[in-house]
């Protein structure tokens, strides 16, 4: 049997796919579970509208009632930020069940870049991806958003792997799958919610357009898979290192104390972590998703220019 992804594009984003204009693939699940409401409501707008004043076509990508869907109207995007609506978190190997039991989810970073592959949309951004979780090596949580960098060919710009993984291994597996880690303007690895989590970035590269031809030389190459562009937060919004790490460590200790794990790990830190840091770490989320969605369109822009 042929792969056919039970798939669907808004009718601007088909078009502009056919015009061989630049699109941008973003995330749902930042919007629906990662930030609380209504700020995720008002970040689902600010996020598209900065891609369209970039020059660029915005597709937030979801399953919507058993099918993938790429490109948003304004009440899917209300859908997916209704607290009251039951939304799931959708990786690689919960999408069969969505499917099949035609059910309405949100997108991780693995099922986003899946899904735009299948679109034909090469660039996508976010806040940052999933990675090696820290004690992997007792319980081997690794996030699925790495294997899915190694097989489609999308480039994920993002502000490092969440700050609440092992970076350090993060890094090593992604060497291990063929995947080019590059350094927008840095030469370390930015941590999320901090400029650098002090471990080299694979290369360095000072532009849209030297990012947009490297994508291009390697999938032009056979080279299958993604391409990781790590794009700092702005130094005004970063957190102090040590604060957020003193946060981390909290959260991940209360998840142990109540023995939370897998898909729930992420989000229940995330929201530990908010509380901890007063909101510093919600004010840095939506200003390193919006300098990502500024730098990817930048790049989409290049790639189709």
């Amino acid at each position: 049997m042929a792969p056919s992804l039970p798939l669907k594009c808004s009718l601007e984003v088909a078009d502009a796919l056919a015009a061989g204009q630049p699109v941008v693939a973003l995330e749902s699940t930042i919007i629906a579970h990662g930030l609380p409401h209504p700020e995720n409501a008002k970040t689902a707008q600010l996020l598209e509208q900065t891609i369209r004043d970039r020059g660029a076509v915005p597709a937030t990508i979801a399953v919507l009632e058993g099918v993938a869907t790429a490109g948003l109207n304004a009440a899917e995007l209300a859908r997916i930020t209704d607290p009251n609506t039951e939304i799931l978190k959708l990786s690689r190997r919960d999408l069969p069940f969505a499917f099949s039991q035609n059910r309405t989810g949100a997108t991780t970073v693995a099922t986003t870049m899946l899904i735009a592959a299948a679109a034909g949309i090469r660039v996508f951004a976010t806040g940052g991806i999933g990675g090696v979780h820290r004690g992997a090596e007792m319980d081997f949580d690794i996030s699925a958003d790495l294997p899915e960098l190694g097989r489609s060919d999308v480039a994920v710009i993002c502000a490092g792997p969440k700050a609440i993984l092992n970076i350090p291994a993060t890094l090593e597996y992604l060497e291990t799958l063929g995947v080019p880690v590059i350094g927008y303007r840095c030469n370390m690895m930015p941590a999320f919610w901090s400029q650098s989590a002090d471990v080299r970035v694979d290369y360095r590269l000072d532009s849209a357009a030297e990012i947009a031809d490297l994508c291009i030389q390697k999938w032009r190459a056979g080279l299958d898979g993604g391409v990781l562009v790590a794009n700092p937060i702005p130094q005004v919004n970063q957190i102090d290192p040590e604060k957020i790490e003193t946060a981390i460590t909290d959260a991940l200790a209360l998840a142990d104390e109540k023995s939370i794990s897998g898909k729930d790990l992420t989000p229940f830190l995330l929201d530990q972590i908010r509380h901890i840091t007063e909101g510093a770490s919600l004010h840095a989320n939506k200003a390193l998703v919006r300098n990502n969605a500024l730098l990817a369109a930048d790049i989409a822009v290049e790639m189709t220019g």
